[in-house]
């Protein structure tokens, strides 16, 4: 018995990660409002005081999980893309492909951070938005440089569009390809990447779209 309780004794910051994984999977699997605290600790094969004890309350624990996943996700971006000599399409491409994947390989940290922390409010929906708030200014960066090295001119209100609009995309199509069986990352990726950079690309040679026609009732100005 003493030797089986010294194995138990494991440094705190192993379990309180042991703890956070039993979250996230919790957190994803039945959201904020049902999971339960005594749950995580069974998962996590620990007593539900110490969790309180480590991690404090459910709010806590809650922004804990988001935090790190956060944190991991946006590492996993960063290291991903290449240097500043990496042309900005290929580094577009790398972080895409980067994203999809951490999403692939971490499903519920991305239900979590894509679903749950979403729906539930401040503080957590605040969290999230710093995240993505990072993400779409690293887009925003790289379509500025592509402007700047195809010599066009182009807003900033229209780079930070084009940002959110593609980080958008992004959000949506890998909860769809994690939801749809047979969709690999790089795939999701490439979809994204070539409608995307397709019309960044004629945009870049400052051929922008507009509508052939005037709609029904649509009036004429100018």
């Amino acid at each position: 018995m003493a030797g089986g309780a010294k194995a138990r004794r494991l440094p705190r910051v192993v379990r309180e990660r042991q703890m956070v994984d039993a979250a996230v999977r919790c957190f994803a699997r039945h959201g904020y409002q049902a999971a339960s605290m005594d749950e995580i600790a069974e998962l996590a094969g620990v007593s539900k005081p110490l969790v309180y004890l480590y991690l404090g309350s459910k709010e806590e624990l809650f922004t804990a999980c988001i935090r790190r996943e956060a944190g991991a996700l946006l590492a996993a971006v960063d290291a991903g893309v290449g240097g500043a000599e990496v042309p900005p399409d290929e580094r577009l491409w790398a972080g895409l492909l980067a994203f999809f994947t951490y999403a692939a390989d971490h499903p519920d940290s991305w239900v979590v951070l894509s679903r749950q922390a979403r729906t539930q409010g401040e503080p957590f929906a605040g969290e999230v938005a710093r995240m993505r708030d990072e993400i779409v200014g690293f887009v925003a960066g790289l379509i500025g440089e592509a402007a700047g090295e195809a010599d066009v001119v182009i807003t900033g209100r229209d780079v930070d569009a084009l940002a959110q609009a593609l980080v958008g995309s992004a959000e949506s199509l890998a909860s769809w390809a994690n939801e749809t069986p047979g969709v690999a990352a790089k795939e999701a990726a490439a979809t994204l990447m070539n409608f995307a950079w397709a019309g960044l690309g004629n945009l870049m040679k400052s051929e922008r779209w507009s509508p052939r026609r005037r709609l029904p009732g649509s009036k004429v100005t100018g």
